[in-house]
This record gives C-alpha cells, structure tokens and sequence, in this order.
C-alpha cells in the first residue's frame, strides 16, 4: 500500500423510500483501482434488489443499490465485514421514512452497529470530532512532519508560530477542498507529503551540524508552504464521504477541530519526554542523539519513492 495512513473513512447511507424498502450508498476507500475488502452485511431478512451500480471515484469505489427489509431495520444489526483487517472507520448513516437521522460510526474494534439505538445530532458532531483525531493519530506521515519541526524549533515561542502556521494553512486547504473550492489528485498530494517528510528530514541533519538555512531561520514559513499540501491529504477523510452539502460546514468545522487536538496532544507528548529527558540529565550517545533526523528522513524518502512509483502507475 502506497499511503502511510489509509485513515479515509468509509460511508454507508440508507435513505428508506418507503416502509421497509431503501436506497443505499456505499462508499468504500481506495487506491487506485483498489477498493478496501470491506463490505456491508445487512440482517438475514433483508434482500438486495436490482443490480449494483459500482463507479471508481478518486480514493473510493461508489455502489448503489437497493435494500428490501420487510419489518424495517429498527432494532437490526448492520456489519461491516473485513473492517477489523483495515486501520480505517465507517459512519453509518440512515434517513427515516418519517424524517428521522441516525448517525453511527462503525470501528475495527466493533464491526456491528443496531439501528434504532440513538445516533442523533449531539452524536453525529461527536463523531465528526473524533474522525479528526483518529485522522491525524493514524497518519504516521503528518506526524513526522510535525516531530520533524520539533526537532529543528527549539525556541517555544518560534515553535508557536511555526505550528501555527501549519495550522491555518492546511485548515485552508482542508475548507477548500471539503468545499469543492480548489481540489488537486491524490497521488501527486500523497507524493508531495512524503515528498515534505524528506525535506525537513535533510534539514533535521543540517540543523545538527550547525548549517543555516532557511528552514534553520524562518521554520514557519515552510510549515506555511508544506502545510498547505498536507492539508489536501487531511481532506480525504471528508471528501470521500460525499456528505450532504447541507452537514458539510458542520462536519468540516469539527473535524478540523480534531485534527487539532490531535496535533497538539501529539506536540504535548513529544515536548513532555524531552523536558523529561533534560530533568535526568542522561546523555544520550551522539550516534543514539541523530537516530530521529535519520528516521524523518529514511522514512519521507521511502514513502516518496513508493509514491511517485504509484503516481507514474508503477505501483498498487
């Protein structure tokens, strides 16, 4: 798999049309022309009809079909088959006869959800908030980024304004593409990320050896310009959703919001252990010291080369 995080969420949307009778949409992650082997497992009284109606969008695979369920599906389980093999989640949604919503959010952890046990408003915004930190706690790519603009700010007011840079510009890129304002692929957006990771990787080992540079001078202007990229891979865990253009304020808000938290719980974490480091006293060997500029850099020149393989069709 070409991306360090497939965090994209899959979305599962039944609209009932009549008493017991649904239309349903069902996205699923992919890459490239593979979709993610998960797929929706209804309760055994229930019956697809008509033929299913499968397009390949950029990062999802769309079908459509038909759902007969003769006494409704309150009170019914639906599963997610193959979700506990992925590292990704899946919101549910239902739209009721009577004009009633559930939202549900479906986990590796616990692939089964029964309908008609809650999922309103308060739930949905919830759900949304913790898409964002989940987003950003399984994207090992953006984390580096941001472990790598620790390792060059050593000063905490620098390190504030460097962060956030990085925060109002890939929260623009995230409206703008959630909006459908601006929108860019997502192969050369993955390779451009991985593409970041190796560029402050490079830069980590010069910080080190005491060369200047303008990442060395001015870090938050290249966590501005990069921030703006890594921001259309934020996107993806939105955008392939094909929320109602009604929610998608709504939803965008909240997860950008979680994105937060999770960058700055991240941020905490890393500042906390080496303040706790510097408490000890314990000097570490100077080979042991570089380790985690190699491993910024290792990591963003593996992904960038596996990236632009699959951006020139040369991987899956």
């Amino acid at each position: 798999m070409a991306t360090a995080h497939e965090a994209r969420p899959g979305y599962l949307e039944l609209n009932e049309t009549s008493h017991g009778r649904y239309d349903v949409l069902w996205k699923q992650p992919a890459n490239g022309e593979y979709a993610l082997r998960m797929d929706p497992v209804f309760p055994a009284d229930c019956a697809l009809t008509g033929a299913d109606n499968r397009k390949l969008l950029p990062g999802a695979m769309l079908t459509r079909f038909h759902l007969a369920c003769p006494d409704g599906l309150d009170g019914k389980p639906i599963a997610i088959a193959g979700l506990e093999l992925t590292l990704t989640d899946v919101l549910v949604r239902l739209h009721k006869l009577d004009g009633r919503e559930e939202t549900h959010l479906v986990r590796p952890t616990d692939t089964t959800v029964t309908i008609g046990g809650g999922g309103g408003g308060w739930f949905r915004a919830w759900t949304y908030l913790k898409l964002g930190v989940q987003h950003i706690a399984t994207g090992v790519d953006h984390l580096l980024f941001v472990l790598g603009l620790l390792l060059i700010v050593r000063d905490r007011w620098m390190l504030l304004k460097t962060i956030s840079a990085f925060t109002l510009a890939h929260s623009i890129t995230l409206a703008a593409a959630t909006l459908g304002i601006a929108s860019v692929p997502g192969p050369p957006v993955e390779a451009g990320i991985a593409l970041s990771i190796l560029f402050l990787g490079v830069e980590v080992v010069r910080f080190n050896r005491g060369e200047d540079s303008l990442t060395a001078r001015k870090p938050w202007l290249v966590a501005f310009a990069f921030g703006l990229l890594h921001g259309f891979g934020f996107a993806t865990g939105l955008t392939t959703m094909g929320l109602p253009r009604a929610e998608i304020p709504e939803a965008l808000l909240l997860f950008n919001v979680g994105v937060e938290i999770g960058q700055l719980t991240f941020v905490a974490i890393v500042l906390s252990l080496e303040r706790g480091l510097r408490l000890t006293q314990f000097s570490w060997p100077r080979a042991v010291a570089g380790l985690p500029a190699y491993a910024v850099g290792i990591a963003g020149a593996f992904w960038t080369w596996q990236r632009v393989a699959v951006f020139f069709g040369h991987g899956a």
